[in-house]
């Protein structure tokens, strides 16, 4: 039984993605390249590190597919794709999406918390932006538990440290565009260091020390030049506590 935050969000994805079914095409952009120009640099990271992994023979498991924004990266790597999400109506855009397109790409609905898969079952979980739909402890175990011994866990997501990317969601949070769970579950810092117990952290960048002030900045000098100034400050301030996303590779470790 779904608590009552997770059918917030499960009742929020189901009536996206029962307007895009209304559409008459759902072949929308994809990834980094549907995002504002500030915003993409971790996402093509994102993309890059799973070219560059994922090779024909992998089998790997996308939680938080939802309507396929990121799955795309993942098919042309030729691998053997499961996109997984809570929301079964998102997973029937997704296949449209994707609609003879990728013969490697299965679907399956599933909670992040409570995985319906064997042991041991992909080499890589992917997950973008969807680590804050479950409890941090059980999300986190289940990743490990469908994980084969030395798979990789691939990840973009928000990091809650920032103080002003904090009030920012709970205002969200108030106006009811987000559930308390989110909140509650949103990586942190500290959560990334828990994970060095169960894994050898292979790559680990924070990006958008400044994305709250890109809005702005874009209006006055074009989103190409935003994200470069973007980059630039992330470069210089080295930031980490301050970071409004991140970017990890992290390798099982045997026994784990």
């Amino acid at each position: 039984m779904l608590s009552s935050d997770k059918n917030i969000e499960l009742n929020r994805f189901d009536s996206r993605a029962e307007k895009l079914l209304l559409e008459d095409n759902v072949n929308f952009l994809n990834g980094s390249k549907s995002m504002p120009e500030y915003l993409r640099s971790p996402y093509i990271i994102f993309e890059k590190i799973i070219r560059n992994l994922i090779k024909k023979n992998d089998k790997v498991l996308e939680i938080g597919s939802g309507t396929g924004l990121h799955t795309s990266s993942l098919i042309m790597t030729g691998a053997s794709i499961t996109a997984s999400d809570i929301s079964k109506k998102s997973l029937e855009v997704l296949q449209i999406r994707f609609k003879n397109k990728a013969p490697n790409l299965r679907t399956a609905v599933a909670d992040i918390e409570n995985l319906p898969f064997s042991n041991d079952s992909f080499t890589f979980v992917v997950c973008a932006g969807s680590l804050s739909y479950g409890k941090e402890k059980n999300v986190d175990s289940e990743i490990r538990r469908v994980l084969s011994p030395g798979g990789k866990f691939i990840c973009v997501d928000s990091l809650n440290n920032n103080p002003i990317y904090k009030i920012n969601r709970f205002i969200h949070y108030k106006k009811g565009r987000r559930s308390k769970m989110t909140l509650d579950n949103m990586p942190t810092i500290n959560r990334i260091k828990k994970l060095k117990k169960f894994y050898s952290i292979k790559d680990l960048k924070f990006y958008g020390s400044i994305s709250y002030l890109m809005p702005l900045i874009s209006r006055l000098i074009g989103e190409k030049y935003s994200r470069k100034i973007s980059d630039f400050f992330d470069r210089i301030l080295k930031i980490k506590l301050s970071a409004f996303k991140f970017v990890l590779v992290a390798e099982l470790k045997d026994g784990s």
